[in-house]
């Protein structure tokens, strides 16, 4: 079941504030000349924005001065300048929403080819619905700043130095007024704002819980249903999601706290400051129009202030996401390939050794799953690994496909050892039957060739029918371009079975792992597929796992797995004799199974 709560409070607390957005620039690098468009409007707007309050003096002043044509004249050049800002605005619009959304694509695309590649082990302590929470909410907040958040924070930031050095220039004394009041304003910029970024954070954290926790009940809908689990299922989506709204709720009122505290400081000052300018104009100290020119001066600088406290908290959301993105981008995988890869010699011929091989899989490090094995397949030779739930059998494939590094011994394969080879180069000659076929939310077609994706429809064809499912496919409403459904939820278990030992057999690889391939058919399929396998099997290197033993009575040779280790080998009829283990699961299966008959 998903974890209890978020993400410890120590790694909530390494955050690195708003600088963890630095991150972000290397997706920036391809995509610069975006960037300088961007700069560019956004120096242009910000310009114009400055240029209005002494288009608004001139027009004050005009007004006192009777000249008419002067007048009209400031008119026209302020509609020049509305129609310069006008045409600013939608090129920066247009640039920097363009460059956010290409941006976001970019790390999506980053995040999802590093996760897809980790190990299982990186997914035994990490639920898969937290990592599609990143990559789908968290790039979503990153896309929200970079498109607009930090276009307005830079905007702001332009239109608060401008505006500072224009309110110089027309009054000093009422500037130095002015500057009096932003300590006011940054201290509670300062205390909150250190509180709002853990708070978004923890929000985060939360969500990417709900979604995590979501992802796991559907995934596991029929057996929800089964147990009438339903009312505990949302009971449990409903404590974290209302868990995740306290906190929200936590955060917005900070947030609309930080926001009144700075309005209400700000707009008080400039009404002081209004107070002291209407005496000065009163005192001919300063004309109208230049009271005018700095009200809407310390307007701007008031309003962009405003802005760049709120546009901060949406900057500080972004950078607890980008630092959980980071985590991902940067995580460590248990199981990586060399700098220089060794290549398998051509033709593959798929002999497979392991040399004393021990192994713990990491979330129970105190028990050996696998202990001191050492075993060699000859090319063209078929094994069977048998023994009890748990004894390891299933630990052997997935070692082979080094999904798993053991932490003593050696695998090879034709000599070379896993860890000497790139895994996609190696993988490519070996095809996995699993015991729980996945099946792919698409057609039935297109689920036998992910086994090749470049194999032709004959091939497909061919491959079904060998597998014993070419009949069913065809009684599909479109055939073989039938919609299975989400995990192939339109077939059954057998049928789901057969499509996997299609895409097998279509794989045409050297070294063929079926583990527990016959399970879900009925007797009269498994005898169909077992013909099906006697072909495919030939001249390939072959280990099957196996409970029922009938289905590895013609094996070559048979390893008996107990607690980790192998302690018998050898055909069908040799273990019998000896007795063991072995005996005693044929006896149970074969004699007294015929007694129950």
């Amino acid at each position: 079941m998903a974890r209890n709560g978020p993400e410890s409070e120590h790694q909530r607390a390494s955050s690195k504030k708003v600088g963890s957005l630095r991150a972000l620039f290397p997706f920036f690098a391809p995509y610069q000349r975006y960037v300088i468009l961007a700069g560019i409007a956004l120096v242009i707007t910000a310009s114009v924005s400055l240029l209005l309050p002494v288009a608004a003096r001139r027009v004050v002043d005009g007004f006192e001065d009777g000249a008419l044509a002067l007048l009209d004249g400031y008119f026209l050049a302020a509609i020049g300048i509305a129609a310069i800002f006008a045409l600013g605005t939608g090129m920066r619009y247009y640039v920097v929403t363009r460059l956010g959304e290409r941006v976001v694509a970019d790390i999506r695309k980053a995040v999802f080819a590093r996760m897809i590649s980790m190990s299982p082990a990186y997914y035994e302590n990490l639920l898969t619905g937290e990592v599609i929470s990143r990559i789908t909410t968290d790039t979503t907040l990153i896309l929200q700043v970079i498109g607009s958040s930090v276009s307005w924070f830079l905007r702001n930031s332009l239109l608060f130095v401008g505006g500072l050095a224009m309110m110089f220039i027309t009054s000093g004394k009422l500037t130095l007024m002015v500057l009096a009041i932003i300590p006011v304003v940054i201290l509670p910029i300062l205390a909150l704002g250190r509180k709002l970024r853990k708070l978004s954070r923890v929000n985060q954290d939360w969500i990417a819980q709900s979604s995590g926790n979501a992802s796991e009940a559907l995934q596991a809908a029929q057996t929800v249903q089964a147990y009438s689990h339903e009312a505990a299922s949302r009971a449990r989506f409903g404590e974290v999601t209302e868990a995740s709204y306290a906190t929200a709720k936590t955060r917005i009122g900070v947030r609309a706290l930080l926001t009144m505290i700075i309005i209400f400081v700000v707009f008080s000052g400039i009404l002081g400051v209004l107070w002291i300018g209407a005496r000065d104009v009163r005192g001919d100290v300063m004309t109208a129009g230049e009271l005018v020119q700095f009200l809407i001066y310390a307007g701007i600088m008031a309003g962009s202030v405003a802005a760049l406290s709120e546009i901060w908290g949406e900057l500080q959301r972004a950078a607890g996401a980008t630092e959980r993105l980071v985590e991902l981008l940067g995580a460590e995988d248990s199981v990586s390939d060399p700098a220089k890869p060794k290549a398998l010699p051509a033709p593959v011929r798929g002999e497979i050794a392991f040399e004393n091989v021990v192994f713990h899989y990491p979330s129970r490090p105190e028990e050996a799953a696998l202990n001191g094995i050492s075993f060699t397949a000859r090319p063209g030779e078929q094994i069977a690994l048998v023994g009890p739930s748990g004894a390891g059998k299933s630990t052997i494939l997935q070692l082979l496909l080094r999904f798993y590094d053991p932490q003593q011994g050696t695998i090879r394969l034709d000599g070379i050892a896993l860890a000497d080879m790139e895994r996609a180069a190696f993988r490519q000659n070996l095809a996995l039957v699993p015991q729980d076929p996945v099946i792919f939310a698409a057609t039935a077609r297109e689920n036998i060739r992910f086994g090749r994706p470049d194999a032709s429809d004959a091939e497909v064809d061919a491959a079904a029918r060998a597998a014993q499912a070419h009949d069913f496919i065809s009684a599909l409403p479109q055939g073989y371009d039938s919609y299975v459904g989400e995990r192939g939820v339109m077939l059954s278990g057998g049928q789901k079975q057969r499509i996997a030992i299609a895409r097998a057999i279509l794989r045409d690889a050297p070294v063929l792992l079926l583990d527990e391939a016959t399970s879900a058919l009925d007797a009269e399929s498994e005898r169909a597929v077992q013909d099906a396998f006697a072909t495919l099997t030939e001249g390939r290197t072959t280990l099957i796992v196996a409970h029922r033993l009938a289905t590895v009575k013609q094996a070559d040779r048979i390893l008996v797995f107990e607690q980790g280790r192998i302690i018998a080998e050898g055909n069908h009829d040799e273990l019998v004799s000896q007795g063991g283990l072995y005996a005693r699961l044929a006896r149970l299966q074969f004699t007294e199974g015929l007694a129950a008959e």
